[in-house]
């Protein structure tokens, strides 16, 4: 769906292993978050917060969602994610529950799960059909190791507010523990986390590392093979999903395929040159003759990861 105007908060839909086709909506600023994961793709500048606000009216990204509706958008999934923490956004609840009165597709709230200490937090998630929150670590000095959290955040809070919510929830709660070579993927270290994640009893576990372009070019993601054999650790067994799902351009409904539109794309997810082909709904040579003038531009860059390469949104 070509449009004239830049959609500010909905992006995609990006083909993802885990939801099917998801229509992605981005609540805050880029890298607006309560971690700094060494791990992490956005590759601009982190505002480190816990303040939640604001930041854009629900009344604008509802808007959006029924203008891409109206055009015929269809997903397998609305999912509340993109380049920082959802749960920032003071009315994310009410976002979840407009998306629910305006289309049956199923509500996905990806979070990293820090501000679930927080009843109201808690309270807000409890609108989605499926909520994912992340358990990389097992006491505070794992979890500032890997997340590098907002100073006024304590890992037993943040654990004590998954077991509230799974208390309250009926929806699906997924887990997903990202590994990250030299940090946590011992085996000693991967069943102290498993055990905690079996207390929280979730549908699902997903066992994930580096496998997009990380900020810190440092980090080194855990062999696939290996994390095979950590996934029978878990109750229930982990989900190993690695690599960029395959897309067709048959299926994306993109909401805006301007320039404007594909650096929006690519901040919020650095993609290999035939999704951003599928996306923009062009020959392969079109597409990278288009990232070739955004990057020279400035406003795309390429990086190579695991000898794959990707595109991502932001400065050279």
């Amino acid at each position: 769906m070509p449009s004239e105007k830049h959609f500010r908060t909905l992006f995609g839909p990006i083909r993802s292993r885990r939801l099917g086709l998801s229509l992605g909506v981005d609540l805050v600023p880029e890298k607006t978050c309560c971690y700094d994961c060494h791990f992490c793709q956005i590759q601009v500048r982190s505002t480190l917060t816990c303040e939640r606000r604001d930041y854009v009216p629900v009344a604008d990204v509802m808007s959006e969602l029924e203008g891409w509706l109206a055009a015929g958008g269809k997903a397998d999934a609305i999912t509340l994610s993109g380049s920082g923490e959802p749960t920032l956004h003071a009315k994310f609840g009410d976002v979840l529950a407009g998306i629910r009165e305006r289309t049956p597709i199923r509500r996905v709230l990806l979070s990293n799960g820090a501000l679930f200490g927080q009843a109201d937090v808690r309270t807000a998630a409890l609108q989605a059909d499926v909520v994912k929150v992340t358990l990389s670590a097992w006491d505070q000095n794992s979890w500032e190791s890997v997340h590098r959290p907002h100073p006024n955040l304590r890992f037993r809070e943040v654990l004590d507010g998954f077991h509230a919510f799974r208390a309250e929830f009926q929806g699906e709660l997924w887990v997903e523990v990202f590994l990250v070579a030299g940090f946590n993927d011992t085996e000693a270290s991967v069943r102290r986390i498993a055990d905690l994640a079996a207390g929280l009893k979730p549908q699902r576990i997903q066992l994930s590392t580096a496998t997009r372009p990380p900020v810190d070019r440092q980090v080194v993601a855990v062999d696939h093979a290996v994390l095979r054999q950590l996934a029978g650790l878990f109750l229930p067994v982990a989900d190993t999903l690695g690599g960029a799902a395959p897309v067709s351009a048959d299926e994306v409904h993109a909401v805006g395929t301007s320039d404007d539109d594909l650096v929006a794309m690519l901040v919020r997810h650095a993609a290999p040159l035939e999704h951003v082909a599928a996306w923009l709904k062009a020959p392969a040579d079109q597409a990278a003759a288009r990232l070739d003038k955004l990057e020279k531009s400035g406003r795309v860059k390429r990086l190579t990861h695991d000898g794959e390469t990707y595109f991502t949104g932001g400065k050279s």
